[in-house]
């Protein structure tokens, strides 16, 4: 935190000693060097110049990089900046104009001769046409490098926080507690039937070969996930009893998008730690759908106490803090979350939106 207020303490007195620096040499030296008694109404419109091109500089590096020319509208862009020059240069006709500047600027350089409005001096114009254009270069480089910073930052996060959750995937995630309980069924299920057995290791190999190699990329297929997700369902199946109702909604996306490994399961581990007893009907609402590039997801369950001592108590929460800072960090801006208790009906529920563009 106070290395961050220090870079910004920084970065303003950079910008100021900036900024005195141009107005010092082209907006005061060079009018110096003349060598002839400059009229105020000069000053004043050297003035306003170097506000015109402050806010020039910032408005072009605050918003018009950031928003149009890093989202890839180079044409709007161009256009943008050409009108703005235009506007420009007519902003400084117009005060020259009001100020009679160049009926002032005759009498200085020609004392004594009689003034006599001719048109505008060409070089003088391409002057303030290079000062506007260094304006715009510099500011674009700044706002260039600064977004490259930013998303620098943010893979180093990424990077950070992979590996501080990799682990926890393995342990807190897909614990060994779970994949215990389904080796227990499917060991029973070979004294009663081979062949459900054999299909449920086949899921539980699935899942493991998601998680050890899927995982270790930055995104999957949206396919692999719900295939992923099906599996886990259909494990869980196994240890519930007819007291518990499943709804499941999952629907294939019709384009092959991607989206981050392992980002979903935290919330249907949720549902089953506290959507399941052994002596109260319940039921559990898992549903997945696409439409267009946005997945919308929502779970919703019944609460039932935990054994304090049971692993999944003594692990709760953690799915559920990695998921929402992985969302943040992989999808800042492209998603909303809502989730917690319904107190009136006892229920859990977990809506999320994702733009997966």
């Amino acid at each position: 935190m106070e290395q961050n207020q220090s870079q910004k303490r920084v970065s303003v007195l950079v910008h100021i000693l900036g900024w005195a620096t141009l107005s010092t040499v082209l907006l005061l030296l060079l009018p110096l060097s003349y060598r002839v008694e400059l009229p105020g109404a000069f000053w004043v419109k050297q003035l306003f110049l170097a506000l015109l091109l402050s806010l020039i500089f910032y408005a072009n590096m605050l918003f018009f990089v950031p928003k149009v020319l890093l989202q890839k509208k180079l044409g709007v862009y161009l256009i943008t900046v050409l009108i703005g020059g235009v506007l420009y240069l007519g902003a400084l006709i117009l005060v020259e104009n009001f100020l009679t500047l160049p009926e002032l600027m005759f009498k200085a350089f020609n004392p004594g001769e009689e003034y006599v409005p001719r048109g505008r001096w060409v070089f003088g114009d391409i002057f303030y046409i290079l000062l506007y254009l260094l304006s715009i270069g510099v500011s674009t480089s700044v706002a260039s490098v600064r977004k490259w910073q930013k998303d620098e930052a943010i893979r180093v996060e990424l990077d950070r926080q992979r590996i501080k959750t990799e682990l926890s995937y393995l342990k807190a995630q897909i614990n060994p507690h779970f994949f215990f309980n389904t080796l227990n069924n499917i060991y029973s299920l070979t004294n009663l039937d081979v062949s459900k057995a054999q299909e449920a290791l086949l899921k539980l190999s699935r899942m493991m070969r998601y998680v050890l190699y899927e995982n270790q990329k930055d995104l999957t297929s949206i396919q692999k996930e719900i295939s992923f997700i099906n599996d886990y369902v259909e494990l869980m199946k196994m240890r519930l009893s007819p007291k518990v109702k499943l709804n499941v909604q999952l629907e294939e996306p019709r384009e092959d998008l991607l989206i981050a490994p392992m980002l979903l399961l935290p919330f249907l581990e949720n549902c089953f730690k506290h959507g399941i007893s052994g002596k109260e009907e319940s039921e559990i609402l898992i549903k997945l759908e696409v439409m267009g590039k946005t997945l919308f997801f929502e779970t919703r369950n019944q609460i039932f106490p935990l054994d304090p001592e049971s692993p999944e108590a003594m692990e709760n929460g953690i799915g559920l803090v990695n998921t929402r800072r992985r969302l943040d960090l992989l999808y800042p801006n492209k998603h909303r979350i809502k989730f917690g208790e319904d107190e009136s009906n006892n229920e859990y529920g977990v809506n999320l939106t994702i733009s997966l563009e």
